[in-house]
């Protein structure tokens, strides 16, 4: 069984994510493949800097991502060209990962971590999608606070990304993440529960 985990900038994603795998979830981490496709000598970092050229990269090599970071967040358009360069290469190494853990046991609950997963059209390599939901208000308070930004910059960094009110509606699953982690747990084991009953497992809860 394959399904997706997502949610927006501050709902607390991660933190359904790591509860998920202590459950017995195999978690394949977008955040993290992403990070492996540029390391130096990949076909990704190549990408990266035939398209921006050196002043991306540190002078060792390595992807400069707090350089690439600030070009990127304000230019919508240099923002989905990196997305193009790069999302095929993450999608393949997820979608391998996935044929190997099914492979050695087709009864394995796997769960793409992906922040971007509705954005970037994922949704249809997924049986399910599981959205860690809290209001917009709170999201926007949580984000201030985490990042110590002011209300312009955390809109602005909310904006970038599809509304959380938008990716609720089309979840299969919603954990809201609103109030304490106990209710959250709660939900998780709900959720695990379910999953393991549907996919044949015998690990509950």
């Amino acid at each position: 069984m394959i399904l997706g985990l997502t949610g927006g900038i501050s709902t607390g994603k991660s933190t359904v994510s790591a509860m998920l795998k202590e459950r017995g979830a195999v978690i394949i981490d977008a955040d993290q493949v992403a990070r492996e496709v540029v390391e130096p000598g990949t076909e990704g970092l190549r990408r990266i800097y035939e398209h921006f050229g050196k002043q991306v990269l540190h002078e060792d090599g390595r992807l400069n991502r707090s350089v690439l970071g600030d070009i990127i967040f304000w230019n919508e358009d240099l923002r989905k060209k990196l997305n193009e360069l790069l999302h095929p290469l993450i999608r393949d190494v997820i979608m391998e990962r996935t044929r190997v853990v099914l492979e050695k046991n087709p009864s394995e609950i796997v769960i793409w971590d992906v922040p971007m997963l509705i954005e970037g059209n994922l949704t249809q390599f997924v049986e399910k999608v599981i959205v860690v939901y809290i209001p917009e208000p709170i999201q926007l308070k949580r984000l201030m606070k985490r990042n110590s930004l002011s209300e312009a910059e955390a809109r602005k960094r909310i904006a970038s990304q599809l509304s959380i009110e938008e990716k609720k509606k089309l979840a299969d699953y919603v954990i809201d993440n609103s109030g304490s982690l106990e209710m959250t747990e709660r939900q998780v084991d709900q959720l695990w529960n379910y999953l393991t009953l549907k996919s044949g497992s015998s690990r509950q809860s």
